[in-house]
């Protein structure tokens, strides 16, 4: 074990204190409907990527910036560089993004932090090794080689599901983003960006930038495609890209976004701009009133932190969820006003069966539905949600007033699952590994495969249902589990960082069924070899890129806290290092009742792009606090005995 004595663990009134803390501070921060949503810190692409679409829309810049700049810089690090993550390695792409934007923006070129960042993009390589979405930004604007950008072609539309490369294929975030991209690589506009970037190119590579790079018969088809594209009669091109722009238009959510998310929202504002849609149009006019709700300008707060910045997408649903968990956990009744508003807004956001979805390709389920991530991404239901959700509901909640929405919930979370018995988070069977030969796949996950965290969250749902381990459904489940854990104990995470993540979510799943004991034992050793020096857990987002570094970082907040709940469930809570975790926290703990946690612990793309909730910092620890209050109470330890 990696912990060293001079953590030592809380007094038992000390935890206390922070965990009435903690709950006074969640409780100030309800909404008056009901629903809790932190910020989703994410890298600055989102930003920078919105001054470049408000420069393609014809969209004024004024008034975003002097904030929007602010932002960039302040997330600039010492060598020049943008990374995706605090504390990440330098990402060439995002670099080149914020230098751009901030050109656009009317910063000083010549400037300290100009030359810095240019320097970065041409140590590595310059435009020529940026991703496929950089080089496409660039290319709208006539500042990257069409023939350079790997082929989408709209045609793709006609595809029948059965049929490879079929829009289905992708997961739904790929699919909302790949679908309006058709469009925009086959009609290859070219706007006025305002200002020159040719600085960004090595010299020596103008050659490269003029051909798509790789090998194998994709490449060979998409030089087909290129040659297609210069062919005068393209006898279905315009059909198909008619086809595609319906599919969007059909796709717009209440709040004007598309799938709650910033890829597919932009993209797709671009696509229908290049079909003629105007900004007067009530689509577009839909889609860029409903920027609002996703912009978060505190520029003139007196701080070097702050600034005009756009969140990647919003999660009302699922810090509602665990704040009503949280909640439940800390001791509050059902009959409690906060409980009360927070499960009857729950309630009135599950989607009703008949709603139009994407899932319904690969799903005749009619009788039921779940939650959404967001306020109105009513098209993408996701499982994750949806679980934690019924979990929240089930303990905070009326189970008169719940039951028929769990009911349908879970009708719908089994006709989801996957054929290797396990789940994904919005699709079913969206496994086809071979989109990721395709020269166009550089920017992410692009499909949506069964993994073991959700799979856990709904092992765990099913069992406060009732359901046993002879269930079908759960012995299928817990059967990928056993296959899915790491001989180091751990299992992965793939929407949270990572095998602590992963391992708690598992662990949080076996102790609810009563089942693989062996398992737990063997995740709880792990957890405590992994414990840092000052009582907590910490993992990178490194570990996506090389499993040895799974468990290894600075601790925070959020990740000691799975790894101490998970200890506590693993029947280890009076366990000396559980009460240095526990300690870990106490300490750490800001005078206001919350923590700070820079680091992202949330994952969008493994690899890509990942997130930094505002609230898990809060919400977790809170429940592990929470837990070991209940532990002290069940055990009857009195506050000496707890830390002797």
């Amino acid at each position: 074990m990696n912990a060293a004595s001079s953590a030592q663990p809380p007094a038992a009134s000390k935890t206390a204190g922070a965990l009435r803390a903690s709950v006074e501070w969640l409780l100030a921060e309800q909404s008056p409907e009901g629903w809790w949503s932190g910020e989703l810190e994410t890298n600055v692409t989102m930003t920078a990527e919105h001054v470049l679409l408000y420069r393609f829309l014809g969209i004024p810049i004024d008034g975003i910036r002097t904030g929007a700049a602010k932002h960039l810089l302040q997330n600039q690090r010492e060598d020049g560089s943008w990374a995706l993550y605090y504390d990440g390695p330098a990402d060439l792409s995002t670099t080149i993004e914020a230098y751009v934007a901030l050109k656009v923006l009317g910063h000083d070129p010549s400037g300290e932090e100009m030359r810095r960042a240019l320097t970065v993009i041409l140590r590595a390589g310059g435009v020529a090794n940026a991703r496929v979405f950089t080089k496409i930004w660039l290319a709208i604007f006539g500042k990257y080689p069409w023939t350079g950008v790997p082929s989408q072609p709209p045609e793709l539309a006609f595809f029948p599901v059965w049929m490879p490369f079929n829009l289905y294929d992708f997961a739904c975030w790929a699919r909302g983003t790949v679908a309006p991209l058709t469009i925009v690589v086959s009609k290859r506009p070219v706007r006025d960006l305002g200002v020159d970037v040719g600085e960004i190119v090595l010299p020596g590579t103008e050659t490269h930038l003029k051909r798509v790079h790789g090998s194998g018969w994709l490449v060979l088809v998409e030089r087909l495609q290129k040659l297609y594209e210069r062919f005068p009669f393209q006898p279905f091109r315009r059909k198909a890209q008619r086809r595609v722009a319906q599919w969007i238009v059909e796709r717009q959510e209440a709040d004007g976004s598309w799938g709650g998310i910033q890829p597919p929202w932009v993209y797709s504002l671009i696509a229908l701009d290049l079909m003629g849609f105007g900004l007067e149009h009530p689509v577009m006019r839909k889609g860029v009133d409903g920027f609002k709700r996703f912009i978060i300008d505190d520029t003139d707060r007196a701080s070097e932190v702050g600034g005009w910045r756009f969140l990647a997408c919003m999660s009302p649903v699922w810090d509602t969820a665990w704040a009503v968990r949280a909640l439940a956990l800390a001791g509050f009744e059902r009959g409690h006003p906060a409980m009360q508003r927070a499960t009857q807004w729950l309630l009135q956001e599950q989607i009703p069966d008949d709603a139009p979805g994407d899932w319904r390709v690969k799903c005749s389920e009619t009788r039921g539905n779940g939650w959404a991530f967001e306020f109105d991404n009513d098209v993408y239901p996701d499982i994750d949600d949806t679980t934690i959700v019924v979990l929240a509901l089930l303990e905070g909640g009326d189970a008169a007033k719940v039951a028929p929405a769990v009911e349908r919930a879970r009708r719908w979370t089994l006709a989801m699952r996957s054929r290797n018995g396990a789940w994904a988070a919005f699709d079913r069977d969206n496994t086809r590994e071979l989109l990721y030969r395709m020269p166009f796949s550089d920017f992410g996950a692009m499909i949506d495969p069964p993994t073991e965290d959700v799979t856990a969250h709904v092992l765990e749902m099913l069992a406060v249902l009732g359901a046993g381990t002879a269930d079908p459904y759960v012995a299928r489940g817990l059967q990928y589990l056993r296959e899915t854990q790491n001989p180091t104990g751990s299992w992965f995470g793939r929407w949270g960082v990572n095998y602590i993540y992963g391992t708690w979510c598992v662990v949080s799943a076996l102790k609810a069924l009563g089942a693989g004991s062996d398992m737990v034992d063997r995740a709880a050793a792990w957890l405590l070899d992994t414990q840092n020096a000052d009582g907590g857990w910490g993992e990178s987002c490194h570990s996506y890129v090389d499993p040895s570094f799974a468990g290894v970082g600075r601790s925070t907040a959020s990740q000691t806290a799975w790894a101490v709940n998970a200890l506590q469930l693993a029947g280890l809570a009076q366990h000396p290092a559980t009460q240095r975790g526990l300690g870990f926290l106490c300490e750490s703990q800001r005078p206001d009742g919350t923590w700070d946690e820079r680091e992202c612990t949330g994952t969008g793309f493994p690899r890509d792009f990942y997130i930094n909730y505002h609230l898990y910092r809060h919400l977790f620890p809170m429940m592990a606090l929470a837990t070991d209050a209940k532990s002290a109470v069940n055990e009857g330890l009195t506050s000496h005995e707890r830390v002797t």
